[in-house]
């Protein structure tokens, strides 16, 4: 993850391929449909409205966002598996690319074959907060002493079972050898509400739905997730620099196209979307959110994707954690 994710602020990490010029296409000759899995409102609904919104000014056709929410995001992803090749059907997609095979077992398209890779998009941290009204949680490591002395009976909230959130908390007891009881919540807002109430001790939230909360003082941020200090929260540590050695959790998005799309058209895309990113009204946008914007060649999330599939599929292993 380190090597491959740059921050705009930095300068977007593409390789000499990446920047090459693709052979000339005419494409998109109509209106593209980029497909969000999950239903409007969230970072990723944002992030796809944001920068389709540019590739229409840019490549002078209309990108049609259509949520086709369900089944932790597999409904819209099959949709695009299965569509016509030819550039005119994206997907957005996140960290699910790589976690809902090992979750869910079967799939009926397959991650690594069913997609070209297109490009990284943002990352959106996500940060471990508590209620700004318990006195004797104000770090990292209270919460690790905390959960050792009283194994099993300190709870941690999540927006659902496999989301990155509840994934970041089996990352967290799984790397301090601490045994927390995972509550799953139907999203972020009923989660956090009982976390505002006292009926939960911890969470795992964006920095999306987090910052409000934070801001009003009725939540205290511990950490963030990522392997480097977001620029949302910059006087927060991460997990890594508050004591958990090798913890990093990135919640990324990503672009996809059907596999067999044609090279040209997918150098096109990539290459229309990191111009898009530059942008600073789309920086100001993906701040307004938590995102940091990320670029990446179509190689580099290929290796990515693969990678974090690895990486996930043994922790979610370990863990037992299963999705019907």
């Amino acid at each position: 993850m380190k090597k491959i994710l740059c921050t705009l602020a930095t300068g977007l990490c593409l390789s000499t391929a990446a920047l090459a010029q693709p052979p000339a296409t005419d494409w998109p000759t109509k209106p593209v449909r980029w497909v969000v899995p999950f239903p409007p409102g969230g970072a990723m609904d944002a992030i796809a409205r944001t920068l389709g919104d540019k590739a229409s000014k840019a490549l002078g056709q209309p990108f049609v966002i259509e949520n086709r929410a369900g089944a932790g995001g597999n409904i819209g992803t099959d949709a695009v598996a299965k569509a016509k090749p030819d550039g005119h059907t994206i997907l957005i997609t996140s960290i699910g690319m790589a976690t809902n095979k090992p979750l869910y077992g079967k799939l009926t398209y397959d991650p690594a074959k069913d997609f070209a890779p297109v490009s990284l998009l943002a990352v959106v941290p996500n940060v471990l907060v508590t209620n700004a009204t318990q006195p004797n949680v104000k770090t990292v490591a209270d919460v690790v002493a905390a959960a050792r002395k009283a194994p099993g009976q300190l709870t941690y909230a999540s927006a659902g079972n496999g989301t990155s959130i509840h994934l970041a908390g089996e990352m967290f007891t799984s790397l301090t050898s601490t045994d927390m009881l995972h509550i799953p919540y139907r999203g972020s807002g009923p989660a956090v509400a009982d976390l505002l109430g006292g009926q939960v001790n911890y969470m795992f939230d964006s920095i999306t739905s987090a910052r409000p909360h934070l801001q009003s003082g009725k939540l205290r941020a511990l950490a963030v997730t990522t392997a480097k200090r977001s620029s949302a929260l910059p006087n927060v540590p991460t997990l890594a620099e508050a004591g958990v050695a090798g913890y990093e959790v990135s919640p990324w998005f990503a672009v996809f196209a059907p596999a067999g799309t044609p090279q040209a058209v997918v150098d096109k895309l990539q290459r229309t979307l990191t111009d898009a990113m530059q942008q600073p009204d789309v920086i100001a946008r993906f701040e307004t959110i938590g995102a940091e914007p990320v670029g990446s060649s179509p190689d580099e999330l290929a290796t990515h994707l693969q990678r974090e599939s690895v990486r996930w599929s043994k922790l979610i292993a370990e863990r037992g954690i299963k999705l019907d």
